[in-house]
């Protein structure tokens, strides 16, 4: 079988239990050596066949894979992050499929969420930001009509910004057209690493500052106010609010808030519900 996992941010506690696990039992591991660390690679055991991906061709990839899946190895195809972004596992898979070959893909902690976590901050926050976009700016790899920079930042929403670090003031200036010059914006280099570089600032100053501290890849460009941690509470703790889970207070309790209205369904902290 063959396992597309992602490593993580970079720490190589980051990675899930089972990518661990995958890489533990693995015979063959494909990995982007120019932005996995090599300490991820430390869950493999003796003997497993590493091959950098960084020199290699699509075809060549494939090949690998093919060859140790037709022996009846396990096979893991290592990703910086998590695959499902800016990993060019489409083709792959595509090619996987050609040949008859069946995969899996394990999910990995993404660097925007680890570059948010370094800052800390929470990219969502009441009456500030309910939308965060993942993008990027187009450079050898365009940018489909309508995806650009400075027309997603007509949202006024949280950005996540990747693959952007190189060109920081034309990024900053097509933000500006839409966001105030004031607003909050952060650069955080090599999330996780032990490296880590973070810079806070606003539109007006991040380049700079990214600029002096040398930083021109390998970094995560975040914008909007909820970097800020300001803003409304939400309503999740709010003794005033009641949910499948529990009551609000009623007035004159010991907080003597009023009801809330019942949501249809249960309030529960995480993303997924």
């Amino acid at each position: 079988m063959i396992h597309f996992v992602g490593a993580g941010p970079g720490d190589p506690e980051l990675i899930t239990v089972r990518g661990r696990r995958l890489l533990e039992e693995a015979d063959v591991v494909v990995y982007a050596g120019s932005l996995v660390p090599r300490a991820v690679l430390s869950w493999t055991r003796s003997g497993c066949e590493l091959h950098d991906s960084a020199g290699m061709a699509l075809g060549e990839q494939v090949e690998v894979m093919s060859r140790a899946h037709a022996a009846g190895k396990a096979v893991v195809r290592l990703h910086t992050g998590d695959p499902s972004l800016y990993g060019a596992i489409g083709e792959q898979m595509r090619a996987l499929d050609a040949g008859g070959m069946e995969y899996t893909v394990v999910p990995g902690v993404s660097s925007f969420v680890a570059a948010a976590a370094a800052l800390p901050t929470e990219l969502t926050a009441p009456g500030v930001s309910q939308t965060v976009i993942i993008t990027r700016r187009a450079g050898r790899t365009p940018v489909p009509a309508g995806q650009d920079v400075a027309g997603l930042a007509a949202h006024r929403a949280t950005m996540a910004i990747f693959l952007s670090a190189g060109d920081l003031d034309a990024t900053m200036d097509d933000l500006r057209r839409h966001y105030p010059a004031e607003t909050a914006a952060a650069v955080v280099q090599r999330a996780s690493w032990p490296e880590q570089l973070v810079l806070r600032g606003t539109l007006a100053t991040i380049a700079g500052q990214a600029r002096e501290a040398g930083v021109d890849r390998t970094a995560m460009i975040l914008v909007g106010d909820a970097l800020r941690n300001e803003g409304e509470a939400s309503l999740l703790y709010d003794a005033g609010f009641t949910h499948g889970y529990r009551r609000a207070e009623e007035p004159g309790g010991p907080d003597g808030g009023p009801a809330g209205q019942v949501d249809g369904q249960a309030d529960a902290a995480g993303e997924d519900h």
